[in-house]
């Protein structure tokens, strides 16, 4: 196959110099209907049309941005001059031993320290080291033995999300190497037996459990477990006891659980609850029994509780009710305390409950926009709790809550490198948009006091898909676009679960245009009711939020002065249509299987990519990894080849390919900070363009 590409770097602005990518006819039919896709060709992965076609699109990016390097090098120069080069977390408890993970100035990945019991911190593992002379690195997960005498890491040295486990003892790794793992790993407790979980190498489904014993080549390792549905996925963990090892089967609808002795490395498989269409629970085990958080007859979840296995949930003692307006998001066991995660009218609450007498209170925080979620806890015996809150104002805190007390206090604290930074500069809150059928969308916001908002620009990000509820967090970065007048926003749209289970049912499925026609309805209430100039509103999403970004872009272009969409899923039927791709089977349960007619034509009226058309588009800045393994990098790829030819006007439409990266962009946080200034030059370029 024969590639032309149109390309000149004199003004990358110019039509005439965008890349043309080749069309080769590819008729689709499916229940009787034929659909033409002349950029099916992109799917030929390291073939030179294709590679030469993104390395067109790049270098094409790379002439856009020139223009905006001085302002990328501003906006990089200000993320540094905010957050401490030598940053650190926390420190925090593992296995019964303290660590602190740190960042140094000049290099990109972090270093682990492990505090000695005199209290010294000495250097435990260096990403640093791990990722010299790749292009790509991630630490996924580390796991120091029950004893800490041995470490196992999973490690990305591709982008591609296939892990490679390795194991090291007294400063020096082991010879076992366990590849094409999901990543995650449990110890069981001889020190000496671990279990981990396999990828289908094409799907890449997580679908079966190995046992590993250490000084045995992976060839000899034990199957433990096979997921045959291809709905569902599997995963492993620990309980907080440390006497099982669990195995998670799970689909978005319903999930299994099979529990092993972690003092037995021959146990087998105990299945808990016997999976029923529908019923989602999870387990947490105590040395009374075991709490179970279950909908079974609650779609907002309830609690109970089983002092044995249980045969069937009607052998369980309700230990707490449904609530219709309380979702049930999560439940921690302690030796003394229940943990509760209660999120009410979108806002999260911790509250515990005693083991013993019952006895109920809440955690108190304060504001109408805040994340709030639990930091490390792994000790069974606690007596104090740790949780993070923040703000979207308020840089990061770890608070300490004493148990038997009822104190709190900051036990570490985030600080803004940065002199002038006061959080009381900026203003956050929570607004109430309407949807087309009523229905309140909730919307957070921020910007700097004194930003007059009716004429400011505003930067509307997205996501609603999976039940993921975005949280409202401090962003050291953001502060670039507030100090530059801009407000920020969030919609919470149908699809995530900040106002419940509901909430999350009414934006999946047959009614996932919700989703879409919400973020249209908040974008209008923003401009309508003069929190930023109506002709000045920017869209943002990544991932299921790019087929969100790729939806608003088709039924409201005109709202739009420019959308920024991240590794995009906009091919949604031919992607739901192919078995082959990774995920596509086990994505049924949320958008809908298309091999039913009624789901074909109900995904057909939405997929962003099927539904492009002549007509004018907003300035568009779309991103992609070569080595996404959750979206393919030729589903922007093709979108934006479509797009050029048909839309109606010149504005910019850059594409840019990460050939390093996978769904995540880049490695390091060198990088990381560059795709973000970029994006936000990419915004704030557009502005230079508009005069008030």
């Amino acid at each position: 196959m024969l590639l032309v590409v149109l390309f000149a770097f004199n003004n990358p602005l110019l039509r005439a110099q965008e890349p043309v990518a080749p069309r080769i006819d590819y008729i689709m039919e499916k229940h009787g209907h034929q659909r033409n896709d002349p950029y099916y060709w992109m799917r030929e992965r390291d073939t030179k049309p294709v590679l030469d076609y993104l390395k067109a699109e790049n270098e094409y990016a790379k002439a856009y941005f020139k223009s905006l390097d001085t302002l990328v090098g501003e906006l990089l120069n200000e993320f540094e001059q905010r957050i401490d080069p030598n940053e650190t977390s926390a420190p925090f408890i593992f296995n019964g031993c303290q660590y602190q993970v740190r960042n140094v100035e000049g290099l990109d990945y972090q270093q682990i320290f492990r505090y000695t019991a005199d209290g010294k911190a000495v250097l435990f593992f260096d990403e640093n080291e791990r990722a010299k002379g790749k292009s790509f690195y991630e630490l996924a997960s580390w796991v120091p033995s029950v004893d800490n005498e041995i470490l196992a890491i999973s490690e990305d040295f591709t982008g591609r999300r296939k892990y490679e486990v390795r194991f090291r003892m007294k400063g020096k790794f082991l010879k076992d190497v366990l590849t094409e793992t999901s990543g995650g790993l449990v110890w069981a407790n001889d020190n000496k037996t671990v279990y981990y979980s396999k990828k289908d190498p094409e799907t890449l489904r997580e679908y079966l459990i190995f046992r590993h014993q250490l000084g045995t080549p992976q060839s000899s390792d034990e199957l433990i477990y096979e997921e045959k549905d291809d709905k569902f996925s599997v995963g492993i963990g620990k309980a907080i006891t440390g006497k099982y090892v669990l195995i998670y089967s799970y689909s978005s609808t319903t999930s299994e659980i099979q529990l092993m002795d972690a003092d037995n490395p021959k146990a087998s498989p105990q299945v808990f609850l016997k999976r029923e269409a529908g019923h989602i629970y999870e387990i947490e085990h105590h040395d009374r029994g075991f709490y179970i958080l279950s909908n079974d007859n609650a779609v907002n979840n309830r609690v109970l509780f089983s002092k044995t296995i249980p045969s069937d949930l009607k052998n369980c003692v309700e230990i707490v009710p449904h609530n219709s307006t309380v979702l049930l998001e999560g439940l921690s066991v302690f030796k003394d305390y229940l943990l509760l995660e209660e999120r009410s009218n979108g806002l999260l609450k911790l509250k515990l409950k005693g083991v013993e007498d019952g006895k109920e209170s809440y955690i108190s925080v304060d504001g109408e926009t805040y994340y709030l979620g639990l930091a490390m806890n792994d000790d069974y015996h606690a007596k104090r709790l740790y949780f993070v809150y923040n703000s979207m104002t308020t840089p990061s805190r770890v608070m300490a809550y004493d148990l038997p007390s009822s104190q709190q206090s900051i036990f570490f604290e985030n600080k803004i490198r940065d002199v002038n930074f006061e959080p009381s500069n900026y203003v956050s809150k929570r607004v109430w948009a309407t949807a087309n059928d009523g229905t309140q969308i909730p919307i957070s916001l921020v910007y700097r006091k004194g930003t007059m908002l009716s004429k400011a620009p505003l930067l509307l990000y997205g996501y609603g898909s999976y039940g993921f509820t975005i949280p409202d967090v401090f962003s050291p970065t953001r502060l670039s676009l507030l100090d530059r007048g801009f407000v920020f926003a969030t919609a919470h749209i149908r699809g995530c679960k900040y106002l419940g289970e509901e909430w999350y049912q009414n934006g999946k499925f047959d009614k996932k245009t919700n989703t879409f026609t919400d973020f249209i309805n908040a974008a209008e209430f923003l401009g309508h009711m003069n929190y930023c100039d109506p002709a000045r509103i920017y869209a943002n999403g990544g991932s299921a939020g790019g087929l969100l970004m790729g939806a608003v872009s088709n039924m409201a272009p005109y709202l739009f002065k420019g959308i920024v969409s991240e590794v995009p899923f906009v091919d949604v039927v031919t992607t739901m249509l192919d078995e082959t791709i990774p995920l596509t089977t086990s994505e049924y349960e949320e958008w809908g299987n298309p091999n039913d007619p009624y789901y074909y034509s109900y995904l057909l009226k939405y997929s962003p990519y099927d539904n492009l058309h002549a007509m004018d588009y907003p300035a568009m800045f779309i991103t992609s990894g070569y080595h996404d393994s959750q979206v393919q990098y030729w589903e922007p790829a093709k979108y934006v080849a479509k797009l050029r030819t048909l839309r109606t006007n010149n504005n910019a439409l850059i594409f840019e390919c990460n050939m390093d990266a996978g769904h995540g962009g880049g490695s390091g946080r060198t990088t990381e900070r560059f795709e973000r200034a970029k994006i936000y030059a990419f915004i704030l370029g557009l502005e230079q363009n508009v005069s008030h």
